[in-house]
C-alpha cells in the first residue's frame, strides 16, 4: 500500500488507496445491510422458520467475533491487508451466492442458512479488523481523524439507507433475489480492492512467536494501558447499555404502546441520524477542544440523555425520548471517530491487528451478553426495568474516559514503539 505524500496528509481523499478502500467499504456495507434484511426473510418466507430459528440466525452471525476474533488479530498482523480484504469479500460473495442457487434447486435448508451466516461472520471479522488496521498506514497521522470520520459516517449512512434498500429489494425482487444483490455487491467490493496498492506486500517479516503468546500480547497491550483500557471500557458499556435498550424496544413499541412497526423504524432511523451527525462533528470538536477533552466533555454533557429512554410513552414523551436517542447516538458517533483514531495512534503497526481484534472481541461480546441479559431482565422484572438498567449504563458510560488520562489529550499521540513488539517480529 502506498505511503501518503506530504500533500496528501491534510486530507485522506488525496490518497488514492484510501479512495479505493472507501469505495470498496461502501459496497461491502451495502451488501451487509441488504443481507441483514434479506436472509431472515428468506428463512421466514422460503423455509417457514420459527421465531426461535430466526433468532438462532442472528446469534450465529455474531459468534465468529467471540470465537475467532482474537486469533484473527494475530493472523491480520501476520498477513497482507490487501489479500485479507479481497479474500474476505470473495468468501462472502460465494457464501451468499449459494443461497439463491440452493433455493432455485429446491435444496435450501435452515442448516444451509446457519452455515452461511456463521462463515459470513468469520469473513466479516477479517474484513473489519483488516480494514481498521490498514487505514493508519494508508492515510498517515495527519489525516487519520478525517479518514475515520468518513468511514464511520459511511457506516451510519448504511444503517439508515442500506437496510431500507434491502427491504425495497425484497419487496421488488423477493428475498432470495435480494441475496443475489448482496453477493454481487461483495464481489464488486473485492474487484475494487484489486486496485489497492501492494506497498505492504514485502514489508511484513515472519512471526515465529506462538499464536497464544501473540494473542496475549495484544490483550495486554489493550488492557494493560490506562488509556486504551478506558477507551475499551467506555465502548463496552455503550454497547452493553444500547443492547439492553434496543432489544426491548420492539416489545415496548408494538406490544405495550401499540405503535406500528413503522414508528419503531423511524425511532431507529433517528438514532442513525444522530450517529451520522456525531461522526461529522467529531473532527471540528477535536480541533476546538482537543481529542481527549472532546471525548470527555461530550460524554459528560450528552451521556445523561440515556436516562430518558425508560420514559418512552405516548404523546410528548415519545418525541422527547427520540431526541434523547439522537443525543445518545451523537455521542457514540463522536466516540467512534475519536476513540478509534486515538487507539490506532497509540498502537505500533505490528500490533494493529491484535489491538483491533481485542476491541472487536470486547465490544461484540458486550452486544452478545447485553442481548441475553436484556431478555433475562425483561422476563423476570419487565421491560421498563430493563430500560432503566440500560439507560443508567448509557448515562455513566463516559466515566472511564473522563476519569482517565485520555481526557487531558489535546492532540493525537505519536505512534508508539514497543520493545516487546520488536522482539516478536524480528527475524
Amino acid at each position: 500500500m502506498q505511503t501518503p505524500t506530504e500533500s496528501a496528509a491534510a486530507s485522506p481523499w488525496r490518497v488514492r488507496d484510501f479512495r479505493v478502500l472507501f469505495s470498496a467499504t461502501a459496497l461491502s456495507q451495502l451488501a451487509t445491510n441488504v443481507s441483514y434484511v434479506a436472509v431472515p426473510l428468506v428463512a421466514v418466507t422460503a423455509l417457514d422458520a420459527s421465531p426461535g430459528q430466526v433468532g438462532a440466525l442472528a446469534t450465529l452471525s455474531t459468534l465468529a467475533f467471540l470465537f475467532i476474533g482474537l486469533p484473527a488479530g494475530v493472523w491480520v498482523d501476520r498477513m497482507r491487508h490487501r489479500r485479507i480484504l479481497i479474500g474476505a469479500d470473495l468468501a462472502r460473495a460465494v457464501l451468499f451466492s449459494s443461497v439463491p442457487v440452493a433455493w432455485r434447486l429446491d435444496a435450501l435448508t435452515l442448516g444451509h442458512l446457519y452455515v452461511v451466516v456463521l462463515l459470513n461472520g468469520c469473513a466479516t471479522v477479517f474484513f473489519d479488523v483488516g480494514s481498521q488496521s490498514a487505514l493508519p498506514q494508508l492515510v498517515g497521522p495527519a489525516a487519520l481523524v478525517r479518514a475515520n470520520s468518513a468511514v464511520v459516517s459511511l457506516q451510519a449512512a448504511g444503517n439508515i439507507a442500506g437496510r431500507g434498500a434491502g427491504g425495497g429489494l425484497v419487496q421488488l425482487l423477493t428475498a432470495p433475489a435480494a441475496v443475489v444483490c448482496a453477493a454481487g455487491a461483495y464481489l464488486a467490493s473485492a474487484l475494487q480492492l484489486f486496485a489497492l496498492g501492494r506497498g505492504d506486500d514485502s514489508s511484513r517479516p515472519p512471526h515465529p512467536t506462538r499464536l497464544r503468546a501473540q494473542i496475549a500480547e495484544g490483550v495486554r497491550h489493550v488492557l494493560g494501558d490506562r488509556e486504551l483500557r478506558a477507551l475499551a471500557l467506555t465502548a463496552a458499556l455503550t454497547n452493553f447499555g444500547s443492547q439492553l435498550v434496543t432489544t426491548m424496544l420492539p416489545i415496548l413499541f408494538v406490544r405495550e404502546l401499540h405503535f406500528s412497526a413503522g414508528a419503531l423504524g423511524l425511532f431507529g432511523g433517528a438514532g442513525g441520524l444522530g450517529l451520522l451527525l456525531g461522526a461529522w462533528c467529531a473532527r471540528p470538536l477535536a480541533g476546538r477542544l482537543g481529542h481527549g477533552r472532546a471525548l470527555g466533555l461530550v460524554g459528560l454533557v450528552l451521556a445523561p440523555a440515556g436516562l430518558v429512554m425508560p420514559l418512552i410513552d405516548r404523546g410528548p414523551w415519545l418525541w422527547i425520548a427520540g431526541a434523547a436517542w439522537v443525543l445518545v447516538l451523537f455521542k457514540t458517533g463522536v466516540d467512534n471517530v475519536l476513540g478509534v483514531s486515538l487507539r490506532q495512534r497509540m498502537t505500533p503497526d505490528a500490533l494493529l491487528g491484535r489491538m483491533n481484534a481485542t476491541f472487536r472481541f470486547l465490544l461484540t461480546g458486550a452486544l452478545a451478553v447485553g442481548a441475553a441479559v436484556s431478555g433475562l431482565i425483561g422476563e423476570l422484572a419487565g421491560v421498563r426495568v430493563t430500560l432503566w438498567v440500560g439507560g443508567v449504563l448509557l448515562a455513566v458510560n463516559f466515566l472511564p474516559v473522563f476519569l482517565s488520562p485520555v481526557r487531558t489529550r489535546r492532540e493525537l499521540p505519536r505512534q508508539r514503539l514497543s520493545v516487546a513488539v520488536s522482539q516478536t517480529v524480528r527475524k
